[in-house]
C-alpha cells in the first residue's frame, strides 16, 4: 500500500465532502445568491473547478455564471459577484483580481488557509481548512470546494437534473477509493480525459493531475470534440476516459482501433477520485514522489513588478 501523503489526502475525500455539507450554513455568505450574474475565478486546478461549478450553477437555474483563469478575468464586464477559489490564499493572479475589484463588486472566496492575504481582499471567505493539504498536488481541497458548491445548489433546489445529491456522491467516492484500478489503465502510455457540460472541467483536472504527479502524456476535451482530430492518436496502450456517459457510438469507435475505454457509473466527481489514484499509482511505478512533483510549488507567487 502506498504511503504517500497525496494518497492519504485522496482517501479522505468522502469525509471532507460530507463535512462541507454539514458546515454549509457558516459558508453561505461567500457564495452566490440566486439570480446573480457571477464570475468564478481560479488558477490551475481551481480554474477547472470553477468551470465545473459554473456549468452546474447555470444549468440548475441559479443564475448566469462564467468561469475564468484569474489572469484572463475580463475587467470591465459587469458581474453582481465574483467568487475566487484559492487553496493557498496567496496566488498572485487571484489576489490581483480581488484587489482591483475591492469596493466595486461584492466578492467571495474559498480557501484552505485563514492566515493568508485573501482573507483581507475578499468581502466574504469560506475557510475549508479541514480540506487543506500538505501535498503540492491539489486533490481534496479542489473536490471539497465543488462539494460545497453542490451542497449549496442542492439546498436551494438548483441542482441540475441528473446530478446526484452530494450524499450519494460521497458514497460513490468511498467506492472510488476502494475499487482496484484496471491493469490496462495502470500500464497505458497515453490518456485522454473526456467530459460534457460540468464534467469537462473534471476531465481537464484529471489530465492535469496525471501531468503533475506522473509526468504522463495526457489530453482533455469535450467528449464530442474527440471525434474531430484527437481520436487519431487512439490505439493499443492508449486510454479514453469519460466522466459521465460518453456520446453514443464514441466508445465503439475507440475500441475498434484498439483503444481502452474507461466508463463508470460513479458520480463524475467521485470518478475524479479514481483518476487521482491513477496519477499516484503511475507516478510511483516510475519511482516519482507524487507529494513533490517536478517544477511545482504549492502556490504561484509572482514577483511584484512595482516593488
Amino acid at each position: 500500500m502506498t504511503s504517500s501523503r497525496t494518497a492519504v489526502e485522496i482517501a479522505s475525500q468522502p469525509a471532507t465532502w460530507r463535512q462541507a455539507a454539514r458546515t454549509l450554513p457558516q459558508h453561505v455568505a461567500a457564495l452566490p445568491r440566486r439570480g446573480e450574474r457571477v464570475a468564478v475565478i481560479g488558477c490551475g486546478t481551481s480554474w477547472f473547478m470553477a468551470l465545473a461549478y459554473a456549468e452546474l450553477r447555470e444549468a440548475g437555474g441559479h443564475g448566469e455564471t462564467d468561469a475564468f483563469a484569474a489572469s484572463e478575468f475580463p475587467h470591465g464586464r459587469r458581474y453582481d459577484r465574483v467568487v475566487a477559489i484559492t487553496r493557498s490564499g496567496t496566488t498572485s493572479e487571484v489576489l490581483a483580481v480581488l484587489a482591483r475589484l475591492r469596493g466595486s463588486v461584492p466578492t467571495g472566496a474559498l480557501t484552505a488557509d485563514p492566515t493568508t492575504p485573501v482573507m483581507d481582499l475578499a468581502d466574504e471567505v469560506a475557510v475549508l481548512d479541514f480540506a487543506d493539504e500538505e501535498s503540492v498536488v491539489q486533490t481534496r481541497f479542489a473536490t471539497t470546494a465543488v462539494a460545497l458548491f453542490r451542497a449549496h445548489l442542492e439546498a436551494e433546489d438548483a441542482l441540475p437534473a441528473g446530478v446526484r445529491p452530494l450524499a450519494e456522491a460521497a458514497d460513490d467516492a468511498e467506492r472510488a477509493c476502494a475499487e482496484p484500478l484496471d491493469r490496462a489503465v495502470l500500464t497505458a502510455e497515453q490518456f485522454t480525459f473526456l467530459g460534457t457540460h460540468w464534467t469537462y472541467g473534471l476531465a481537464l483536472e484529471a489530465g492535469l493531475k496525471m501531468r503533475e504527479a506522473a509526468g504522463a502524456w495526457t489530453e482533455a476535451y469535450p467528449a464530442m470534440e474527440y471525434r474531430h482530430g484527437p481520436i487519431s492518436i487512439t490505439g493499443p496502450g492508449r486510454v479514453a476516459w469519460g466522466f459521465g456517459a460518453l456520446p453514443d457510438g464514441l466508445a465503439d469507435e475507440v475500441r475498434k482501433v484498439g483503444g481502452t475505454v474507461v466508463e463508470s457509473e460513479l458520480d463524475p466527481l467521485a470518478d475524479l477520485v479514481r483518476a487521482q489514484r491513477l496519477a499516484v499509482a503511475v507516478a510511483e511505478a516510475q519511482g516519482l514522489n507524487p507529494d513533490t512533483p517536478r517544477n511545482l510549488t504549492r502556490s504561484v507567487i509572482l514577483p511584484d513588478r512595482h516593488a
